[in-house]
C-alpha cells in the first residue's frame, strides 16, 4: 500500500511538471523563431540599403549631367544623404529589436518586442514609400515648371520632339513610371517584410494564448 501511494505521488508530481515543460518548450521555440525573423528583417534592410546606394553609383553619366545642368545636383545629392541616414537609423532600430528579443526571458517581454518590431517595420515601409512619392512629386513639379530648360538640356529638338507638347508628354510619362515603380516597391515590401510580419503576428498570437 505504501508503495502504491508512493507511485501515485510520483505520478502526480510528474503530471504537475508536464504543463511547465510544455510551456517552456513552446516559449523557447517561439523565441527562437521570432529571433530568427527579426534577424532576417535586419539583414534584408542592410541589403536593401546597399542596393539603393549602389544604384546611385551605377547611374549613367548622362542622367547625372542632366541633373547638374538643371541646377539641382547638390539638392539631389544631399537629399540622398539625408535619406540614407534615416534608412540607417531604421537599421539601428532593427538591430536593437533583434538584441532585445535575444535577451528576453519571459512571454510578456517577447510579446512586447514583437509588437515593437512590427511597428518599426511599418514605419520603415511607410517612410520609404512616402519618401519616394514626395520626392517624385517635387522633382516632377520642378521639371514641369522648367520644361523649356529641360527641353534644351535633353536636346529634344535634335530628336524631333515638338516643344509645345513636350511638357505634357513628359509629365504624363513620369507619372506612369512613378506609379509603376511605387507598385513594384509596395509589392516588394508586401512579399518580403509582409510575410515576415505575418509570421511574427502568428508567434504573437501563440504567446497570447499561453498567457491566458
Amino acid at each position: 500500500m505504501d508503495q502504491l501511494e508512493t507511485f501515485k505521488k510520483q505520478w502526480q508530481d510528474r503530471e504537475q511538471d508536464l504543463p511547465k515543460l510544455s510551456y517552456d518548450s513552446i516559449y523557447k521555440m517561439l523565441l527562437k523563431k521570432s529571433s530568427s525573423i527579426v534577424k532576417w528583417i535586419f539583414l534584408i534592410s542592410i541589403a536593401e540599403l546597399l542596393f539603393w546606394i549602389s544604384l546611385n553609383f551605377l547611374m549613367p553619366e548622362s542622367q547625372k549631367a542632366i541633373v547638374n545642368d538643371m541646377g539641382i545636383g547638390n539638392v539631389v545629392f544631399y537629399s540622398n544623404i539625408f535619406h540614407f541616414i534615416i534608412f540607417g537609423i531604421f537599421i539601428v532600430y532593427f538591430y536593437k529589436n533583434y538584441q532585445s528579443i535575444q535577451v528576453t526571458d519571459n512571454t510578456k517581454s517577447l510579446m512586447s518586442s514583437i509588437l515593437k518590431t512590427r511597428k518599426t517595420v511599418r514605419y520603415f515601409v511607410f517612410y520609404n514609400v512616402g519618401m519616394f512619392i514626395l520626392s517624385s512629386i517635387l522633382l516632377n513639379v520642378f521639371f514641369y515648371n522648367r520644361s523649356d530648360q529641360l527641353y534644351e538640356v535633353m536636346d529634344f529638338a535634335a530628336k524631333g520632339v515638338p516643344q509645345d507638347s513636350f511638357a505634357s508628354v513628359f509629365i504624363i510619362s513620369q507619372i506612369i513610371a512613378g506609379v509603376v515603380f511605387v507598385a513594384i516597391l509596395i509589392l516588394f515590401y508586401w512579399l518580403i517584410y509582409g510575410i515576415l510580419l505575418k509570421r511574427l503576428k502568428r508567434n504573437y498570437k501563440e504567446l497570447k494564448k499561453m498567457e491566458m
